[in-house]
């Protein structure tokens, strides 16, 4: 992508930075790039380091009203998504907006910078529940999705897929699962991260269901790499899915957490767990992008957690 004009939403989220880290490393490279966001200014002052990266300059603006600037940009990266279990409970109304109101918005953008190719951040949730006797959901499985967050990234499928063949360009849509990197907030809803507060601060991991849901996490170097992957040589249209098929349980993912560590605080249980029932499962089948995209993972939870844990522990000794 050395030639590539790279727009990108969403950069100041989770997603967002870890890409931005990643061109910063100079793992991937971009001749341009631009991102999309409400306070540049405070971005800036919270993640100084970003400005580091030479080629890279802000357009401030909400992802549903931002002014169209007078530039072509061939490629987007569309990741502008609440990741907020608060939105998706109290206004579920709002969540959908975001999710399919700014689509539709950089859609019409996407035609008028003559975009070549554009990636949506999709996600797992477009699946709706997982049957727990499916021990790996593959992108065959019909899309069912019960939460505003999942119905929104359906809609928003549908409407890149129908834009791309109006417009002409190819639209790229890598469901995405569950992550772990150094830029995942520790206090948000977020499982993982709230049992490396805990550890953190060495107190009780509190799981107040039974601890046997079946997760899975993959890196965020692994999830830049994939996404860059798809961005460049997936087919239009097509769904691939992105994530881990390394599964753990809640439990299980609290004692890896806690492992390492090096903690001594305790992990409380609230729930028993039903003998007669299968846990339920949030896992993808990769099998589709190892396939025809010969994608990996390349790092085991357990070197993800550490490299998170390290990042945040540096962070809070400056």
């Amino acid at each position: 992508m050395h030639d590539a004009s790279l727009l990108l939403t969403g950069g100041t989220g989770f997603f967002g930075k870890s890409i931005l880290q990643s061109i910063l490393e100079g793992t991937f490279h971009v001749a341009r790039l631009a991102v999309l966001s409400r306070d540049p200014n405070a971005f800036l002052a919270a993640n100084p380091h970003f400005k580091r990266i030479a080629n890279l300059y802000f357009l401030q603006g909400d992802i549903r009203t931002f002014n169209f600037p007078n530039e072509k940009f061939d490629t987007i990266i569309h990741a502008a998504t609440p990741a907020s279990a608060k939105l998706e409970a109290e206004d579920p109304d709002e969540m959908l907006s975001i999710i399919v109101d700014g689509t539709r918005h950089v859609l019409d953008f996407a035609k008028q910078c003559e975009c070549k190719r554009l990636l949506l951040t999709s996600s797992g949730a477009v699946y709706g529940v997982q049957p727990p006797e499916v021990s790996h959901i593959p992108e065959s499985f019909p899309c069912n999705p019960v939460t505003a967050y999942g119905k929104g990234k359906l809609v928003a499928e549908h409407l890149c897929i129908e834009a791309g063949e109006k417009y002409g360009f190819t639209a790229l849509l890598p469901r995405c699962f569950a992550f772990v990197g150094p830029y995942l907030p520790l206090d948000l809803h977020f499982a993982i991260g709230n049992f490396m507060r805990d550890c953190l601060n060495n107190q009780p991991i509190i799981i107040n269901g039974d601890g046997t849901p079946l997760r899975s996490y993959l890196s965020a170097d692994d999830l830049v790499a994939w996404l860059f992957k798809i961005l460049l040589q997936g087919e239009h249209g097509r769904a691939y899915n992105v994530g881990s098929e390394q599964t753990l349980s809640i439990v299980e993912l609290a004692s890896l957490v806690k492992q390492c560590t090096g903690t001594t605080n305790e992990i409380i249980v609230r729930q028993h767990p039903k003998s007669e029932a299968l846990p339920s499962r949030y896992i993808p089948s990769t099998a589709r992008a190892q396939r025809e995209l010969g994608l990996v993972q390349t790092i085991v939870a357990e070197e993800a957690i550490r490299q998170t844990l390290k990042y945040h522990q540096q962070k809070d000794s400056l």
